[in-house]
């Protein structure tokens, strides 16, 4: 299970960012997923719970929070942007294919709070 992975690199970078008093304060992490980064958040809550329950139980009062991002694409034919439907990445507007991702490929830790 990747997500397990996933988790244990958010921490990793929370530290690398953070002094070990304010790692251990954190109350809630806000993470930002496009549906293209392949998180599922069902799993990736799972993996969190886990990984607090078995490595970091000082956080064990911190929650995961998980926003999904839909996929975005720009079409260079005619300047729109369009969601994409059911994976088909063709412009809503003239219906030519665009493989230029705007939105939906990212993984971010987009906040922390802190106690």
């Amino acid at each position: 299970m990747h997500e397990i992975s996933l988790v244990r690199n958010i921490f990793n970078t929370l530290r690398s960012e953070f002094t070990e008093a304010e790692v251990n304060s954190i109350r809630r992490i806000n993470l930002t997923a496009g549906v293209l980064s392949n998180i599922e958040p069902r799993l990736m809550q799972n993996a969190f719970e886990a990984v607090i329950a078995t490595e970091l139980p000082q956080l064990a009062d911190a929650r995961l929070h998980i926003t999904t991002l839909p996929v975005i694409i720009h079409c260079a034919d005619c300047d729109l942007r369009t969601e994409v439907q059911q994976y088909k990445f063709i412009c809503s507007r003239c219906g030519q294919p665009s493989n230029e991702v705007i939105q939906g490929d990212e993984l971010l830790i987009s906040g922390v709070e802190l106690a």
